[in-house]
């Protein structure tokens, strides 16, 4: 991808807009749950800061979940609209990779990054040398799932607070990443900006983790 470079990120916590251009980073965040009737506002505010269109963008950047199903939803829904319409690339990015990046790049290993999507379900990624798995569910059986009896020191990163005391009464030792300061969208733009766009912008999907569960009408 090339700058300048807007990023929209709506999965972790709040909705959040950057626009990366000549190494520098301006972004802004929505408080609350106002993505859906102000996401476009902050979008179009942060471009007009800039004095940049649409089509000035070198690629569009989204954040492609897991985490909040409803700010995913809104965010990837107004990142394929404004590619599709500026016919701009569009990248997408993973939040553990956005966990991760803003937590610091030298973490040990293994690492769990966590993302929390709605209480008591996690959404787990662990790194080690053998490679690369991932689970959601609930937090208890997920971390089961994911976690090796011969570890005798995780380094965990992300919402840490949903696993911490699973972690401990496994007597196991954790290392917590403080998480970082930056904004989503600040962290999404400068991981996306070493990204290719994709090949289409159907093949950008969320990642809900795992699904709230739906109940059938008798």
């Amino acid at each position: 991808m090339r700058e300048p470079l807007l990023a929209i990120e709506g999965a972790l916590g709040g909705f959040s807009v950057a626009l990366l251009d000549h190494g520098k980073v301006d972004a802004a965040q929505l408080a609350g749950n106002a993505a859906l009737e102000e996401g476009l506002g902050v979008v179009g505010s942060v471009l007009r800061s800039a004095s940049l269109r649409l089509s000035d963008l070198g690629g569009i950047a989204v954040g492609t979940g897991p985490g909040g199903f409803t700010g995913l939803r809104i965010a990837i829904s107004f990142a394929k609209s404004l590619a599709l319409g500026s016919r701009r690339p569009l990248a997408a990015v993973s939040s553990f990779d956005i966990i991760d990046a803003a937590a610091g790049a030298e973490m040990r290993l293994p690492r769990l990054t966590i993302v929390s999507g709605r209480t008591g379900i996690i959404c787990a990624r662990r790194i080690d040398r053998d490679g690369t798995r991932i689970a959601c569910g609930p937090t208890e059986p997920t971390l089961a799932r994911i976690m090796d009896g011969g570890d005798s020191l995780v380094t965990i990163v992300g919402a840490t607070e949903d696993v911490r005391r699973v972690i401990l009464e496994r007597e196991m030792h954790v290392e917590i990443v403080p998480a970082g300061q930056e904004l989503a969208a600040s962290v999404l733009a400068q991981i996306a900006l070493a990204r290719p766009p994709a090949l289409s912008l159907h093949a950008v999907a969320p990642d809900y983790g795992e699904i709230p569960a739906v109940k059938p009408i008798a």
